[in-house]
């Protein structure tokens, strides 16, 4: 009892009590008076597992068999006479002294948790309750114990597990979902949430195939909760739906839950692969393209070395009387047509390997610049065009907006119509806050309508009246990837041809004025 606390009314025998006397006689035994239903009730008591003790002003004056083991003696005789507050712990005494006080004033006092003190020292968790007994016409207390310790150390365990468990589930990197026996959603972590796109609340109850398996893989996602189950582990490679519609790419463990031999549960867990999977095709698009490579090589440069060797030999055949400056300008062509090869396959590899560099870009500048360099090509003196920019600053990657213009405009020169007196190329350049539309349209001889889907293919050229690389409107196709954007393409036979290219402007949020465009 601590120095400033008043001592509880009738307690102070009980605080310090005198010792008890010695006697002969174990005071265990009964007198011999004691009557039959006492005998009884005793033997009762000593059959009891749990703790039962007698208190009687301060002094343990009964200790059943259960009560000793429990405190550690090796026998109930070893504990009477002693001061029960010596088997109370420090932080209980106070709170102890308070019950029996009450108890001795006939109140009832609910079962308590307190932590008790062995023989041996260690302390112990007790579940108690205490009732009114008279003890040789003394008020005395009859105290029920039930060493509560194991049980405790068990649900400790328990809630250790369960807490572990929570964490591991909420923090997991992965989507984990937790199904009951008939496929029900009963929990999702916030992996789930981020991955998918529903809260808890939208799938609470709900059956996955309603939300996230597609329509064309219902079966599959039936099929998976009957195989699971079953008791077996699962692993599925698939695509699921996220919630605004778009389909992932995911690996899923379905790992059942049993208790008593019985299936209670489901643990889905999903592993997003959708990246991997790009890159996954990318690689195969890539092999694709050296497979194709290879051949080029092997043919497209070949053919014009091929060429040039056999004028040089031709040249130095003895006899021949040919002007050798006739032979000099078909070499200069096949030479020609090789640098052009070699500087398509040098942008389309700058193209993929370079990050995309954000800067002001001027498209009037970038446009003239280009009709500029391309003053070698064949007929670019008979060509009209007409350039018109309007709108904001516009910010992307120059050099890359570049390539797309070198090779649009390269391309309409290249399939001019040759009947026609008047070939043109037409611009025209909107920029908003948000993007820059080109449309770029020419009246050239036109793409055929089977070709359409073919000319953004690696090597491919729509028409024999052009002996280009047939890397142009590919390496257009990947630079306005890489830069986020889309390409449409419409054109008529005899006409011409329309590209619209849509293009993000990312302007800086306080950006300098940029009057030029």
């Amino acid at each position: 009892m601590n120095k400033k606390e008043t001592p509880l009314p009738r307690l102070e025998s009980w605080i310090n009590p005198r010792p008890a006397k010695k006697v002969e006689r174990p005071s265990q035994k009964l007198p011999e008076d004691a009557g039959e239903d006492e005998n009884r009730y005793r033997a009762l008591l000593e059959h009891l597992p749990l703790g039962i003790a007698i208190l009687c002003e301060g002094n343990m004056v009964f200790v059943n068999r259960s009560g000793a083991r429990m405190m550690g003696a090796e026998s109930p005789e070893k504990m009477i006479g002693s001061n029960f507050l010596n088997f109370i712990h420090p932080d209980s005494r106070h709170e102890s002294l308070s019950r029996i006080s009450k108890v001795l004033e006939g109140e009832n006092v609910p079962t308590l948790e307190q932590k008790y003190i062995r023989l041996d020292g260690k302390v112990i968790d007790v579940e108690v309750s205490g009732y009114p007994f008279v003890h040789q016409n003394k008020p005395a207390i009859q105290v029920i114990m039930k060493d509560i310790t194991e049980e405790k150390e068990n649900r400790m365990a328990v809630k250790k597990s369960e807490t572990l468990f929570s964490q591991l589930f909420h923090v997991a990197p992965m989507a984990i979902v937790m199904l009951d026996n008939e496929g029900r959603v009963v929990q999702i972590n916030p992996g789930f949430e981020k991955l998918f796109g529903f809260s808890f609340s939208e799938l609470c109850g709900q059956e996955l195939n309603q939300t996230i398996v597609p329509d064309a893989l219902e079966t599959e996602g039936n099929d998976l909760n009957t195989l699971i189950s079953t008791k077996q582990v699962v692993r599925l490679e698939t695509k699921r739906k996220h919630k605004d519609g778009t389909l992932l790419s995911v690996i899923i463990y379905g790992l059942p839950v049993h208790f008593e031999d019985k299936t209670i549960g489901i643990f889905g867990v999903y592993v997003d692969i959708t990246e991997q999977k790009k890159i996954e095709e990318e690689l195969k698009v890539r092999n694709t393209e050296l497979d194709n490579f290879v051949y080029k090589v092997s043919h497209d440069l070949r053919a014009p070395l091929s060429s040039v060797l056999g004028l040089v030999n031709l040249a130095n055949l003895p006899g021949n009387d040919d002007n050798v400056k006739d032979y000099l300008t078909v070499i200069g062509n096949k030479v020609n047509q090789l640098d052009h090869f070699i500087i398509d396959v040098l942008s389309h590899s700058k193209n993929l390997k370079l990050d995309v560099i954000i800067e002001p870009v001027h498209f009037q500048e970038l446009i003239d610049q280009t009709f500029i360099d391309l003053t070698y090509l064949t007929g670019t003196d008979q060509i009209k065009r007409t350039v018109v920019v309007e709108g904001l600053p516009f910010f992307n990657d120059r050099w890359r907006i570049a390539e797309i213009f070198r090779n649009l405009v390269s391309n309409a020169f290249k399939y001019r119509d040759l009947e026609k007196v008047n070939p043109e190329i037409n611009l025209t350049i909107l920029i908003t806050e948000s993007l820059a539309q080109i449309t770029f349209s020419d009246n050239g001889i036109g793409i055929d309508p089977d070709n359409l889907k073919k000319i953004f293919n690696m090597f491919y050229r729509a028409s024999e009246q052009s002996d280009g690389s047939g890397l142009g409107l590919y390496i257009v196709k990947n630079a306005i990837d890489k830069l986020g954007g889309e390409i449409q393409v419409r054109s008529t036979m005899g006409k011409g041809t329309t590209f619209v290219i849509k293009l993000p402007n990312h302007r800086p949020a306080l950006e300098a004025k940029h009057p030029r465009r």
